[in-house]
């Protein structure tokens, strides 16, 4: 019997009621169109809908020669059954296979005192004596299988002792069961054991796994008290099922199918059993005694049991044992809300978006009692990186349960809220993505009309409306400060007010390696726009000329977060309209962009085309909501009597919990691991585990000059969005923040090498690290840079000190394999007491620490203006005389030319290469398709090879 099911119900069968009209309005919230569906024998229960709905398997007592338990199968659809089981000794817990050609089910009935057993029961009730039922875990219980019509019966189980409340995988491959064939044979218990057995043998029952024809059977639970109950969910990832725990309490849990990963769903203080998930796997149906010990309600509760359970029933007596069908649109449950007060399978219609409105209602759980004692960063990185999660993408439901998990964390380790937020949850729109409203949008200019996706598409960046006027050509749309020898104006002497300018990508191409690099940084696709409409344009046509990359290709419609479009209308055109709007001015486009890209003489510009052109565009922003979570340890008051406070100010601490959930960007994922789950362990649930670490070791230091904020962001994958979100609309004046200390993937520590970036933002930096690595013994590499593709970068320019925190790239970074067994979590505690340390002596200090300018590094400008791609990925955790690489992508340049991990780049194009800035700025200005020569160090020696640039997409 699931969950002592029996003695659950003759407890609560006094207390029966009809609904009256306030239950039946609460439970209306829910579920409509109630009924009865058994009637026929003294009780039912435990209905378990077949894979296609039309078909249940039951338990009843409806035997005229056994009073106990028997199995049968219903046919939904004409109302027929029959039994299935042997009609012997007892019966409980029957599953449909999936295909529906057997029924699974336990049994007694080859106890050889299985009938003898009955006639005492049928003696009893004929005295009209009562007992008082218990499941009494009878010890000759096995587990069967036989066809729907009962025949073909197969004993699966023969262990000694209890083996029932088995259920099949969906895939029909597995079954899930419980045991107590750990207490067998009780000539081998020890003394206190024994006793146990005979008073609380349930204390024994564990969860076992075994295939369906009964063989490999193997242990999923070990924790003393009893397990039981379990179902799969309704994607064969994870079990679920109620523990009766040591110290009398009964919740619910949920593991994976090998046994880890356990979780946790209740916290009532009350029995809470009979768990049995939703088919959308977001949430799980349970009953619970939290309202009265004789009063079972149903309630459910989201999967990572992050929130509050939200009550389904209102009606006294028992409502248990409920299950939803296949589709997830009705439930059957057990109750005794009959006439006679005996329990019956009762049917119901399940509205399924109610229950997740009421649970993204529901307010987060309140905290258990020492559960801050329990945080570590492991449990922390395997929830977060666990593939339930989907990679974390930001605004997904994966996303979201992240954030509520963080902000548990933060509730159970006591931290305020920060005014200004839902609680702790800050929450931020942001662009999830582009689509073009093909029926408002064309082009066409001379006599001709254009394809939409085929010979043009607009910019992500582009406003909507429609505009005509003539066109202008405007070379490649740079602007940039200087001297005719050093400078670039494509704009000189072109007149633009009213105009449509017509640009080309990228920048020229027949330039040398330096001239590229300084000009790269103004060839961003959305600064061109800029440059354009503040000269008096209404729209701009951005070519890949044929002299470039991916000749005539059109840009993609890349995901722009700004929320904002450039104020004018953008299109990406391919070669048949630009060269199209040259002929007709006498033009040619092939030869103008070869003078551009020679500079003969000096040529930078353009000139009018003498052509009209009309542009409609239409484009739809998905706009979605995310959200930072955000908490405050305040500073302590001063003791002395007389102190005077300390100004009002914080140290902010923060990473991203946010990841890339398919790949959806930027991934490193081999072409066979294409599509898959980007679980993101040390990019960055390393990080999040790592600042919530540090929020439990500062909540227990006494002295605290002054607040910290612990900020966990979202959006960062996209662009730094969330702290950008935060910075733009702060909730305390950034006036205020001393310093931002960052966590960006710090999960791999090796060699002992901690790599601290954005020293040079502060004088103060260089003292405090020598300080505390004194003790720490860290390998460090300082770094001065405070411009970094973290979020730091979102506070630096506010005059905000950072401090970001890193371990370097590895071969698994924005891949698959970026799992949580790859972390090093020894080092991850050794990096959170040294940070720990940094972070009271500027919390407690008199001093804040002095902002320090530093001047952005020449050549970091867009991605727009990146051309070559090699697939190489640096390591930045490594101090070498070059650049050492952890991976290669697999099947791009990089590794069809034999570079590998561990390779240390020395000279690239004849250049040497010091650092990583010498390395970029030289990939920067190679040509796509030409072969560069490439020397690297491996294991000592100098080998050459041959790398052939391809285009960036």
């Amino acid at each position: 019997m699931r969950a002592l099911a029996l003695a659950l119900l003759a407890a609560t069968t006094h207390l029966h009621a009809q609904p009256d009209a306030p239950a039946s309005a609460g439970e209306a919230r829910f579920f409509s169109q109630a009924r009865q569906l058994t009637y026929e024998g003294r009780r039912a229960g435990e209905g378990y809908f077949g894979a296609d709905g039309q078909a249940m398997v039951f338990q009843s007592e409806r035997e005229p020669g056994n009073p106990f338990f028997q199995i049968y199968h219903l046919d939904l659809t004409t109302g027929d059954s029959w039994r299935v089981s042997p009609g012997i000794g007892k019966t409980t817990c029957s599953f449909l296979r999936p295909d529906g050609k057997a029924v699974l089910f336990a049994s007694s009935h080859l106890d050889p005192d299985a009938e003898a057993k009955q006639q005492a029961e049928f003696a009893l009730r004929a005295e009209g004596r009562a007992r008082r039922y218990a499941w009494d875990f009878d010890p000759h219980m096995d587990i069967f299988a036989a066809a729907p019509d009962g025949s073909g019966l197969e004993r699966l189980t023969t262990s000694e002792g209890y083996d029932a409340e088995g259920a099949y995988s969906p895939d029909g491959e597995k079954i899930v069961f419980t045991s107590l064939r750990g207490a067998y044979p009780a000539s081998e218990l020890g003394e206190e054991d024994r006793k146990r057995l005979e008073a609380d043998a349930a204390y024994f029952g564990d969860i076992y796994i075994m295939n369906a024809d009964g063989t490999d059977q193997q242990r999923l639970t070990n924790t003393p008290g009893y397990d039981g109950g379990p179902f799969f969910s309704a994607d064969g990832e994870r079990i679920i099922w109620r523990r009766f725990a040591e110290d009398g309490t009964v919740d619910v849990y949920t593991m994976r199918v090998d046994g880890s990963g356990e979780r946790r769903l209740t916290d009532f203080g009350s029995m809470s059993w009979a768990p049995f998930f939703h088919p959308s796997g977001e949430y799980a149906i349970f009953a619970s005694d939290k309202h009265g010990r004789a009063n079972f309600e149903l309630f459910f509760v989201d999967d990572e049991g992050l929130r509050t359970p939200v009550r389904v029933t209102f009606t006294d007596g028992f409502d248990g044992l409920a299950t939803f069908s296949p589709d997830g649109r009705r439930l059957s449950w057990t109750s005794n809300r009959t006439a006679n007060g005996t329990s019956q399978i009762f049917l119901a219609d399940w509205n399924h978006n109610a229950a997740l409105a009421a649970l993204a209602a529901s307010p987060l759980r309140a905290p258990t009692a020492g559960a801050a004692a329990d945080l570590n960063m492991r449990s922390v990185v395997e929830f977060l990186a666990d593939d339930d999660l989907e990679g974390r993408l930001t605004g997904s439901p994966g996303a979201r349960r992240a954030a509520d998990r963080i902000a548990r964390h933060f509730a159970e380790l006591r931290l305020a809220p920060l005014a200004g937020g839902d609680g702790f949850f800050h929450p931020f729109d942001f662009t999830a993505g582009m689509e073009t409203i093909a029926a408002q949008t064309s082009l066409a200019a001379a006599g001709r009309a254009f394809q939409v996706e085929t010979n043009f598409r607009p910019l992500s960046f582009s406003a909507d409306g429609e505009v005509a006027g003539e066109v202008v050509f405007a070379g490649y749309g740079l602007s940039v400060p200087g001297p005719l020898a050093t400078g670039y104006d494509s704009f000189a002497n072109l007149d633009l007010t009213d105009k449509i300018a017509l640009v080309l990508r990228y920048v020229p191409e027949r330039i040398d390696a330096k001239r590229r690099q300084q000009l790269n940084r103004y060839a961003g696709l959305r600064y061109k726009a800029l440059l354009a409409r503040e000269r008096g344009a209404k729209a701009i046509l951005v070519a890949t000329g044929p002299n470039s990359p991916n000749a005539g290709a059109l840009a993609p419609m890349r995901f722009d977060n700004s929320l904002a479009d450039s104020g004018i209308v953008a299109l990406s055109v391919d070669l048949a309209v630009a060269e199209h709007l040259f002929a007709a001015s006498g033009k040619d486009l092939a030869a103008t962009q070869t003078a551009l890209d020679e500079e003969t003489p000096h040529f930078q510009g353009g000139f009018p085309l003498g052509v009209a052109v009309t542009a409609r565009v239409g484009v739809k922003r998905i706009e979605q909501q995310d959200r930072n979570v955000v908490g405050l340890l305040p500073p302590t008051p001063p003791r002395a009597a007389g102190e005077q406070s300390p100004p009002e100010e914080y140290v902010l601490v923060g990473a991203h919990y946010d990841h890339i959930g398919r790949g959806a960007i930027g991934s490193l994922a081999d072409k066979d691991e294409q599509g898959e789950i980007h679980n993101g362990a040390d990019d960055n649930a390393s990080g999040t585990a790592l600042v919530l670490r540090l929020a439990q070791l500062l909540s227990q230091a006494e002295a605290r000059r002054r607040g910290i904020v612990f900020a966990l962001w979202s959006g960062e994958e996209l662009g730094l969005v969330g702290s950008s979100r935060f910075v733009a609309n702060p909730p305390l004046p950034l006036g205020k923040v001393v310093a931002y200390l960052n966590f960006d993937m710090v999960g791999r520590l090796r060699d002992n090498r901690l790599i601290l970036q954005g020293v040079g933002s502060s004088n103060l930096w260089r003292r405090l690290i020598e300080r505390r690595n004194v003790p720490a013994g860290f390998h460090l590499t300082l770094q001065d840079d405070p411009y970094l593709p973290t979020d730091s970068t979102a506070f630096y320019p506010q005059n905000v000190p950072v401090l970001s925190f890193f371990t370097g790239s590895h071969e698994h970074y924005n891949r698959p394999s970026d799992d949580a067994e790859t972390l090093n979590y020894q080092g991850m505690e050794r990096i959170a007491t040294f940070a720990a340390a940094l972070l009271r002596d500027v919390a407690n200090r008199d001093e804040r620490p002095d902002y320090v300018q530093v001047q952005r590094a020449a050549g970091q400008g867009s991605r727009d203006s990146m051309r070559a791609y090699l697939g190489t990925v640096p390591d930045y955790a490594t101090e070498a005389a070059g650049v050492k690489l952890s991976g290669v992508r697999g099947g791009g340049p990089a590794d069809k030319a034999g570079l590998r991990g561990g390779d240390v780049v020395v000279e690239f194009d004849g250049q040497a290469i010091a650092n990583i800035y010498d390395y970029t700025y030289a990939l920067d200005a190679v040509r796509i398709g030409e072969p560069v020569r490439v020397v690297v160090v491996r294991d000592g020696e100098r080998l050459t090879v041959s790398v052939v640039p391809e285009a960036r997409e």
